[in-house]
C-alpha cells in the first residue's frame, strides 16, 4: 500500500496533484451542481427540504433554498436533491455515485466552519473533494467485495462523508477512526435492488448516508466513540493503490438525466434510429438484450418521476419519439402520459445475456434491436453508455451539460457566477461559491 486510508485523509496536498486530476475535480462539482439545480424541480427535492427545515431545526442554509435546517438536515436535503434528479457522475465498480453524498457533505461542513471563524480555503475545498473520490472508490468496492448484499451508494458513502468532514474539521488520527466506524455503523445499508425492483422516493441513499457522515464526524469531535470501520481497517486489498491510481478520472458522467444501466440501450436505439431515419411512429418491436440489473428496471409505464428514471424500457422510447431525453421528460412527469411513448414502451421486449452479465459493473452494454410495423428488422451491434471512463466527455461538454440543467431553473446570470466562482475557486476561496449555491432560486 502506497499510503494508509487514515494519513491519505489529511496528507494528501493540492500542489502534488496532477493537473489532470485538479481539472476533474473542478468538473465534477460543476456537474453535481448541475444536477442539483435541476433535481430542485422534482417533488422528491420539495419534500425533502421541507422535512429538513421542519424535522431538523437549525440556522445554515440550504441549497438553493430560503430556508435553513441543521447542517445534518442541509446536507441531507442537498444529497436527496441532487439523487432525485439521476444525472450525476458515478463509478463503474462500486455500482453507484461518489460525488452525491460527498459534496452534499462537504459542502454544508466546509461553510459551516468557514463561517464559524474557521477560515476553509478553495483549495483546501478542492482538495478534500479530490481526497473524498480516491477514498469512496475504494470504500466502495471494499464494503461490495466484504458483504453478500448490493447496498446503495449512502451505505459507503457515509464513510466517505465522515472521511471529508474529519479533513475539514482536522481531527486527529484517533479521532477520525472514531468518525469512520461511526459512519460505517450507523451508515444506511439500504438494499439497492429493493428500489430497483419497487422504485420509488428512496432512489440511492445518498443524502441519508451524507447526513449521517456529518453526524457521524460531529459526534466523534465531541467525544463520540466508535468501532473501527470494517472497510478501512480490515481490507486493505482494496486500498493498495491509494494515492496512485487516480480513481476521480474513472468516473462515468450521463448525458441522460436516468439510471446508467437504462443508457447502453438508449444508445443503441439512437443509433438504429439515426443510421436507418426510423420515425418513431413506423416502429412495431424494440428488443433489448443487457445485463441481469437491467432487465429488473422493468416499469414500463411509470406513475411518477422516479420510476420513470428507473425503467430502462420507458427511457428508451423517449429517446425514439422525442430524439433525447431530458429532466423534464423523466422528473419532471412531462412524458408520463404520452400516447407514442407508452406505446413503444410496451412494446419492448428484454432478454438477459450472458455476455452483457459477464462484464458488468465494469462494462454496461446492451445491444438494441428494432422491428418496423412493414416486419423489416434492424439489429444493432453491442453498444456501452455514452461518456464512460474509456471515452469521457469533453470539458465543454459538461459545460453544456450543467447550463442546459442549470439556466432554465437559477437563471443564466445565476449559473454562469457558480461556474466563474467554481473556476476561481483556488484564487478567491469558498465564500464566492457557497454564496450562490446557498442562495434561494431567483433570490
Amino acid at each position: 500500500m502506497n499510503q494508509s486510508p487514515l494519513s491519505f485523509i489529511h496528507d494528501l496536498t493540492w500542489q502534488n496533484l496532477p493537473r489532470a486530476v485538479q481539472r476533474q475535480a473542478e468538473l465534477n462539482l460543476l456537474d453535481l451542481i448541475g444536477v442539483a439545480a435541476g433535481g430542485t424541480q422534482t417533488r422528491l427535492s420539495s419534500i425533502i427540504n421541507s422535512h429538513a427545515t421542519e424535522e431538523f431545526g437549525g440556522t445554515r442554509p440550504m441549497l438553493f433554498d430560503a430556508r435553513t435546517s441543521s447542517i445534518g438536515g442541509a446536507a441531507l436535503a442537498a444529497g436527496m436533491t441532487i439523487d432525485s434528479l439521476d444525472g450525476h457522475d458515478g463509478f463503474n465498480p462500486a455500482k453507484g455515485h461518489i460525488g452525491c453524498p460527498l459534496f452534499s457533505a462537504a459542502l454544508m461542513m466546509a461553510h459551516d466552519l468557514d463561517t464559524s471563524g474557521q477560515e476553509v480555503s478553495g483549495t483546501a475545498f478542492l482538495e478534500t473533494i479530490v481526497m473524498g473520490y480516491e477514498f469512496g472508490a475504494r470504500a466502495s468496492v471494499a464494503q461490495h467485495g466484504t458483504v453478500p448484499d448490493y447496498h446503495t451508494s449512502g451505505s459507503w458513502g457515509a464513510v466517505t462523508a465522515a472521511a471529508a468532514g474529519a479533513r475539514l474539521m482536522k481531527l486527529d488520527a484517533e479521532t477520525t477512526r472514531h468518525a469512520l466506524g461511526i459512519a460505517e455503523y450507523h451508515g444506511p445499508r439500504s438494499q439497492m435492488m429493493r428500489c430497483i425492483d419497487y422504485p420509488t422516493m428512496l432512489k440511492d441513499g445518498a443524502g441519508w448516508g451524507a447526513m449521517c457522515g456529518v453526524s457521524a464526524v460531529r459526534l466523534a469531535a465531541k467525544g463520540f466513540t466508535g468501532a473501527p470501520a470494517i472497510t478501512v481497517e480490515q481490507a486493505p486489498q482494496y486500498w493498495d493503490d491509494l494515492g496512485e491510481r487516480w480513481a476521480i478520472l474513472s468516473q462515468y458522467y450521463k448525458p441522460y438525466p436516468v439510471c446508467r444501466w437504462a443508457q447502453a440501450p438508449i444508445e443503441g436505439a439512437l443509433t438504429l434510429q439515426r443510421t436507418h431515419a426510423i420515425p418513431a411512429d413506423q416502429i412495431a418491436k424494440i428488443e433489448i438484450e443487457t445485463f441481469h440489473e437491467s432487465i429488473r428496471l422493468a416499469t414500463k409505464r411509470p406513475l411518477e418521476a422516479d420510476a420513470a428514471q428507473y425503467s430502462t424500457s420507458f427511457p428508451v422510447a423517449i429517446a425514439l419519439v422525442r430524439g433525447d431525453v431530458t429532466a423534464a421528460d423523466v422528473a419532471y412527469d412531462d412524458a408520463l402520459f404520452d400516447p407514442e411513448i407508452l406505446r413503444l414502451s410496451d412494446a419492448t421486449e428484454m432478454r438477459e445475456s450472458k455476455r452483457a452479465n459477464s462484464v458488468f459493473p465494469h462494462k454496461r452494454i446492451a445491444k438494441v434491436t428494432l422491428t418496423l410495423k412493414t416486419g423489416t428488422r434492424h439489429a444493432g451491434l453491442w453498444i456501452a453508455p455514452r461518456w464512460d471512463p474509456t471515452n469521457p466527455p469533453t470539458e465543454s461538454e459538461l459545460r453544456e451539460k450543467f447550463h442546459k440543467l442549470a439556466d432554465p431553473v437559477l437563471g443564466e446570470s445565476h449559473a454562469a457566477a457558480i461556474e466563474d466562482a467554481l473556476m476561481r475557486l483556488p484564487e478567491t476561496g469558498l465564500r464566492p461559491l457557497t454564496d450562490q449555491l446557498l442562495r434561494p432560486i431567483n433570490a
